[in-house]
């Protein structure tokens, strides 16, 4: 390489190099400002997620200290005093004072509490459903049967979450109305279906047995009843 070559190299590193520092004099702020908005963006998410987790401790700690208490209208008090961060955990924390105010002899004011979640458009549909369920069974001395069935039977069809427990209030009723063939179809209905939970099925099977049924197994029940006899024998 010629001496002029070399020259040359030099002047064009050296015209490189003053335009990178231009640009870094020109636009180097908008690096730095990138930069800062990115560690503070992290600051503050980590700060939410940090003031979001103490308001759930702090709530948590508030309930547990109203549930400590001995008399169940302190119970109450205690919980109707806590304000809940938002809608999901306020219409957890009113169902659980409902259910307080129900142990404490305060029917009225839990359906009252019930009826407050289960008409509020803010709060979850299984929150709604769950409260309306809960208020109708606080409400079998009050209202009349009719209206009951006519309630439970909105809340039995396809796709609501409480459609078996309202299955079995309806069958409930037919049993106090001396409905027992009724009832017993309905039980066997509800111990058969696929989404039954264990606690159901069970309670299900022995109202059937105790209204003189004969409960129908399904087929996978038949053949493990049929497993564990012939493991007995």
């Amino acid at each position: 390489m010629s001496d002029t070559d070399s020259f040359i190299d030099e002047v064009n590193e050296e015209v490189r190099r003053d335009r990178l520092y231009g640009y870094l004099r020109r636009y180097g702020w908008i690096a730095i400002l990138a930069i800062v908005l990115i560690v503070g963006g992290a600051a503050w998410s980590e700060y939410q997620k940090a003031q979001a987790r103490a308001q759930a401790e702090a709530l948590g700690d508030a309930m547990l200290a109203a549930l400590a208490n001995d008399e169940g209208v302190s119970r109450v008090d205690a919980l109707e005093a806590i304000d809940a961060p938002d809608r999901a955990t306020g219409a957890v924390l009113r169902l659980l004072t409902a259910a307080e105010q129900a142990d404490a002899g305060r029917t009225e004011d839990a359906v009252a509490t019930l009826d407050a979640i289960a008409s509020d458009g803010d709060v979850s549909a299984i929150y709604r459903q769950i409260a309306q369920f809960k208020s109708l069974t606080l409400q079998s001395d009050q209202t009349p049967v009719e209206d009951r069935l006519l309630a439970f039977e909105s809340m039995a069809q396809p796709g609501n979450p409480m459609r078996l427990l309202a299955e079995e209030q309806i069958a409930l009723i037919e049993i106090a109305q001396g409905k027992d063939t009724e009832a017993i179809a309905r039980y066997q209905a509800i111990q058969e279906d696929a989404e039954v939970s264990s606690d159901l099925q069970q309670r299900a099977l022995q109202v059937i047995v105790a209204l003189g049924g004969e409960p129908e197994l399904a087929d996978d029940e038949t053949s493990d009843a049929g497993t564990v006899s012939g493991s007995d024998n």
